[in-house]
């Protein structure tokens, strides 16, 4: 922080003689002078701060202001000297022994500054002097001894009004009561120089300057204007300026000096909150100083807290409880909008009181409603800042006000932040919004009323333009909603997507939104076969077998990216890759075999186990006469020709699922990249050598490119891939279609 200059050369001034106080074993003196370079370093900042204030005014030429800051760090710096006993700290005269005993003012710690003066208390003080006894005095000799005259003050006010002067405009001046007048203005405006007409003598020149001073005489010639007055002193201690700040100050006399008054427009708008909380505390929140914006948040802070009574002069009894709401929400809407961040701290803080501790159970639901509309958009610019610690206070504060019984009741938040996000919202907007979107559904609940902005629909919609925003930490946020709402209705978010087909799992942002409905639905099936398990008086088949663990944790990638179990059947021995049908199947036989439980009829289930069970391979049709869901495990692991080993992680996946796997999802996805030419996962390392192979090629329109032969495998895409896997000449690089040849 800049500190004054003056103010510098004491405080090193005093750290040289604490060092020699220290040497010397004068502790007490030593303590002194470490506290009052504490002060005097608080001092010099806010004397820096006026210094800086000066020498702005005098770069806008704004010299009026310049010279009260001059003489406010004066007046400021002399008070404080004295309050700190500066110079006898400093033993000029030599040692004093008065420094080596303990006084008030070093008594208590660190010791206490004077008051600031204030701009207007710093003019006020210098229109006093000016009109001082003694000044006049001066002044009176100063012209009494000017030469011009040769005369006393009242003298020469006669002669010039009694000379005979040729113009007519002189002859005016010639009555008393002018001659009074002009007396009048002798005293209050000084002598300046005078710059003579080339058209007249002396004489004349000096008669004409007296008489512009008389305002009311008409100036309509260039001699007129070439004869007046330049007002060389025109900033001095006399000028006009000085006595209308002094007028000001004796007919409105203001306690809270410094502070700037309300204009019209002002008065206007802040009506309702001055006649409530007074002019006072109104005046600190349009103060153009930061401190005092928080004194009247603190205080209006205060007051909702019912800690401090406010008395308001202009009324005989205390105000409503819905006028307190909408005064408040008045002064905050300008406070929420501050540019100081310790302003918009406590204008956060005083927003959560005002929701949280005064409106329950006071306030009417509209006078709430009012409230929410006039600070909520504020607040969601606020929460849009990209400054961390501002977007972090106003989405708290948000979530405050969400939490108000009144706000919750009339669900007057939840639909400002459920709208759409479109893909032009700033990104720190759009998280904002789906985060605290998110938190509300955590805390609240989706609701089923159609006004809450939580209903399934609402929150699906919002969800589904998230994903589509090109910033990605706004789509993720948006996917934590999706799969909120998903666990829910999971046919609203559907109805909300693309159809679930391999041309939509294409796309990396649905193929992983996908997957993970996957999983859920699947947890969804295990519950309810879990469930099933205790269904009627015996137990189920089911329950007698159940599904290991193993299996059920071996997982295949499809080339959408779906996750396929390779657990084994149920009752019946069925046995399928398919997450979705193998489940599906489960609880359809799991029904049955409790509805036949319960109904006791032993001939039905004797028909059921005598089926006998066959497996099948969904890929390339192969089955297999049995119940072991190992020999399908030993199918997927060394025979499928439609399926292959990752190089890299071992990991069985779809043929067409393998470029994309060694780029996104294999452990060593960091050493692959896409070629930019045909689209195919190689080795960083291999690039290059890739780049001048033949197979290198541009991919056709409407094709894929097989990772293993090379060739580009045509649409319709399943029927293609099972075209050229499975064909008699199909893929010439599929090592499985030549071990099964060879095996046959």
């Amino acid at each position: 922080m800049y500190v004054e200059e003056s103010i510098v050369k004491y405080i090193r001034e005093l750290e040289q003689r604490k060092t020699l106080a220290v040497s010397s074993e004068r502790f007490e003196y030593a303590r002194k002078l470490k506290l009052c370079m504490t002060a005097l370093r608080t001092a010099g900042e806010r004397l820096g701060r006026y210094s800086l204030a000066k020498r702005q005014a005098v770069q806008q030429e704004d010299f009026t202001t310049a010279k009260l800051r001059k003489e406010q760090m004066e007046m400021y710096r002399a008070a404080v000297l004295r309050q700190l006993q500066v110079q006898q700290l400093l033993e000029t005269q030599g040692v004093q022994s008065s420094n080596d005993q303990s006084c008030e003012i070093y008594a208590g710690g660190k010791p206490s500054l004077p008051p600031a003066p204030s701009l207007q208390e710093v003019a006020h003080a210098l229109a006093e002097a000016a009109l001082s006894p003694k000044s006049i005095a001066s002044q009176d000799d100063k012209s009494s001894t000017d030469g011009s005259l040769g005369q006393a003050s009242n003298e020469s006010v006669v002669v010039v009004s009694a000379a005979p002067v040729a113009t007519t405009a002189a002859a005016l001046h010639a009555t008393p009561s002018h001659a009074t007048g002009w007396r009048k203005s002798h005293d209050e405006i000084p002598q300046s120089p005078r710059l003579p007409s080339r058209h007249s003598s002396p004489m004349c020149s000096r008669q004409g300057s007296l008489r512009r001073r008389n305002k009311s005489v008409p100036r309509n010639s260039y001699e007129d204007y070439e004869e007046r007055a330049i007002p060389t002193l025109r900033h001095s201690n006399t000028n006009e300026f000085l006595r209308e700040c002094q007028g000001n100050a004796l007919l409105e006399a203001d306690p809270n000096r410094g502070r700037s008054r309300l204009n019209d427009r002002e008065r206007r708008q802040a009506a309702l909150p001055i006649l409530v909380f007074g002019s006072e505390l109104v005046e600190q929140f349009y103060s153009r100083q930061f401190q005092d914006r928080e004194d009247g948040l603190m205080r209006l802070r205060d007051f909702l807290k019912e800690l401090e009574v406010v008395e308001v002069a202009s009324n005989e009894h205390a105000a409503s409880p819905n006028k307190v709401a909408r005064s408040a929400a008045l002064l905050l809407h300008r406070a929420v909008r501050d540019a100081v961040y310790s302003v918009f701290s406590q204008a956060t803080e005083t927003v959560r009181v005002l929701f949280l501790e005064y409106v329950p159970g006071r306030v009417s639901p509209s006078e709430v409603a009012r409230c929410v509309d006039r600070l909520l958009p504020e607040l969601l610019a606020k929460s849009g800042d990209p400054s961390a610690r501002l977007h972090t206070l106003a989405q708290h504060t948000i979530l405050s006000i969400a939490a108000c019984p009144e706000v919750a009741e009339q669900s007057l938040v939840a639909p400002a932040l459920s709208r759409s996000v479109g893909s032009g919202t700033h990104q720190r907007l759009a998280m904002s919004r789906l985060q605290m979107l998110e938190q509300l559904v955590h805390t609240q609940g989706i609701s089923t009323d159609k006004h809450s902005g939580l209903t399934c629909r609402a929150l699906s919609e919002c969800g589904c333009s998230g994903i589509h925003h090109p910033a990605e930490p706004v789509r993720k946020v948006a996917e934590r909603i999706l799969l909120l709402v998903y666990k829910l209705n999971p046919r609203m978010v559907r109805k909300q997507l693309p159809p679930d087909d391999d041309i939509t799992r294409r796309n990396l942002l649905y193929r992983q939104l996908f997957t993970e409905f996957d999983k859920l639905d699947l947890e969804r099936k295990q519950e309810l076969l879990e469930g099933s398990k205790y269904v009627g008086d015996a137990p189920t088949p089911l329950a007698d077998k159940p599904t290991t663990s193993s299996d059920a944790s071996r997982l295949l990638k499809s080339k959408s990216g779906q996750a396929l179990g390779l657990a084994a059947s149920s009752s019946n021995g069925y046995a399928s890759c398919n997450g979705k049908q193998q489940y599906n199947e489960q609880l359809k036989r799991s029904m049955l075999s409790a509805s036949n439980s319960r109904k006791g009829s032993a001939s039905n289930s004797e028909s059921t186990e005598d089926n006998t069970p066959k497996i099948r391979c969904p890929f390339c049709d192969w089955s297999c006469a049995g119940s072991d869901a190992t020999q399908l495990d030993r199918h997927y692991w060394k025979a499928c020709p439609f399926l292959t080993k990752c190089p890299q992680c071992s990991q069985v996946l779809e043929v067409a699922a393998l470029n994309y796997h060694l780029t996104t999802e294999c452990d060593a996805k960091e050493s692959y990249v896409v070629c930019v030419r045909c689209t195919e996962s190689v080795h960083k390392q291999l690039y290059e050598l890739h780049q001048m192979e033949d197979y290198c090629r541009e991919l056709k329109t409407g094709a894929a490119r097989c990772p293993l032969c090379h060739d580009d495998v045509h649409l319709p895409l399943d029927g293609g891939w099972k075209l050229h896997l499975l064909s008699a000449a199909g893929c010439p690089g599929n090592i499985r279609k030549k071990n099964a040849k060879k095996s046959n």
